[in-house]
């Protein structure tokens, strides 16, 4: 099957029908479906499936063993997101197998496709949770306590998906059966519009993490109380949306970014008594990251000492910048003769697995530059590219 073909079989699966887009979430029914989905598909193709310990997916060729070229990506979403952004390369894996069965290859390594969960923190707030737990770089206790906007821990939503969330954690058998992982994404930006190629081999991912602003006031009557007389943390928050975008001005190549802003309790006519804002920041260097999360960190604290607030800054997750392997990313460029060297400013799965394993990525052409967005796309041709592209790669490496 094709990409497109494997593609518009899910397309109906978590519709957003008041964001746009589609929204899948670890363990939600619309990963759930899309989780079994996949297993169907590897079954079509005599690919044995297993999960893992961290609610990985594995779909194997042949039996599974050590030293293995692995490939795939995630099914999950932003909320609202695109259609490409994760399920690209779990159906360019699938595609890839097809390809590589038709022509009568023969893998002498053993040979995997990969689906991670929750890669993008909608649910439970941190991102690449599956490979982070995998590679043994969240504890595994913080894990389980995470909990979703509905209070629901991580523990729980994986114990109704009938799995267990008492052996979350560092997965040494799993990590010694990756020999080498290709993960092929969409491209999230404009960099191979503007190179005018359908492929990218990826170079490098920006440092970065999400961190969340705790503001606590006093809440109120809206009517009833003076504005003298008020202690409101909304005050400091949207200070601090508005020196998020002045501090990252002021770095080469920062990005900081308030996605998300929680007062509590909500009402219309009520002042809070806190509100919840997370900050993603990102940029080329540790250093530069860090040092606009320090200045806001600052910033916050005068915000909020002006109002008569408080505030607590939690770190939630962060990655330091990724270079991929030298040797496994020049491979893979002299192999695609066409495929120019690109950074990304995204995080994925394989980044968290660099530490580990050696790793790889491939993008494909995103024509709008949109990502995190239902207008993400990438054309038809594009995706084949792309396809052909990772068959070509793991019928080099898995020989």
């Amino acid at each position: 099957m094709t990409t497109s073909e494997l593609l518009s079989a899910i397309d109906g699966v978590g519709t957003d029908r008041r964001r746009g887009g589609f929204s899948r979430h670890a363990f939600d029914p619309a990963e759930m479906e899309l989780r079994e989905w996949f297993a169907e598909q590897a079954e079509a193709r005599d690919l044995r499936v297993t999960t893992d310990r961290n609610a990985n997916l594995w779909a194997w060729w042949g039996e599974p063993g050590d030293d293995a070229v692995v490939t795939g990506s995630h099914l999950d979403s932003v909320p609202g997101g695109g259609a490409f952004d994760g399920p690209l390369g779990v159906v360019s894996s699938l595609a890839a197998v097809d390809s590589l069965r038709a022509s009568g290859f023969v893998p002498r390594r053993p040979l995997a496709v990969v689906v991670f969960a929750e890669e993008e923190g909608g649910r439970f707030g941190v991102p690449c949770l599956g490979s982070r737990l995998l590679a043994g770089t969240i504890d595994p206790d913080k894990a389980r306590g995470l909990r979703d906007p509905d209070g629901v821990s991580f523990a729980d939503a994986m114990r109704s998906a009938g799995m267990r969330a008492d052996r979350v954690g560092r997965d040494e058998e799993a990590l010694r059966r990756i020999g080498q992982f290709v993960e092929l994404h969409v491209e999230q930006g404009r960099g191979l519009v503007d190179l005018e190629r359908p492929v990218a081999v990826a170079s490098s991912i920006l440092a970065h993490g999400r961190w969340r602003f705790r503001f606590s006031g006093q809440g109120n009557h809206a009517g009833a109380t003076l504005i003298t007389d008020r202690r409101d943390p909304m005050l400091p928050a949207s200070r601090l949306v508005l020196a998020a975008r002045r501090a990252a001005a002021g770095v080469e190549g920062a990005r900081a970014t308030v996605g998300r802003l929680v007062p509590n309790p909500g009402g219309t006519n009520v002042i809070p008594s806190t509100v919840d804002l997370w900050l993603d920041a990102r940029s080329p260097t540790d250093a530069a990251t860090r040092s606009v999360v320090d200045e806001l960190t600052e910033r916050a604290r005068e915000f909020a000492a002006e109002e008569g607030c408080e505030v607590v800054v939690t770190e939630e997750s962060y990655g330091d910048t990724v270079h991929f392997q030298p040797a496994l990313r020049d491979e893979l460029s002299g192999l695609l003769e066409d495929a120019p060297l690109l950074p990304t400013g995204a995080g994925h799965d394989a980044g968290i697995l660099a530490a580990e394993v050696p790793t790889a990525m491939l993008f494909v052409r995103n024509p709008t530059g949109v990502s995190h967005a239902p207008e993400e796309h990438a054309e038809f041709a594009d995706c084949e590219a792309g396809a052909q592209a990772l068959a070509r790669v793991l019928e080099h490496l898995a020989r």
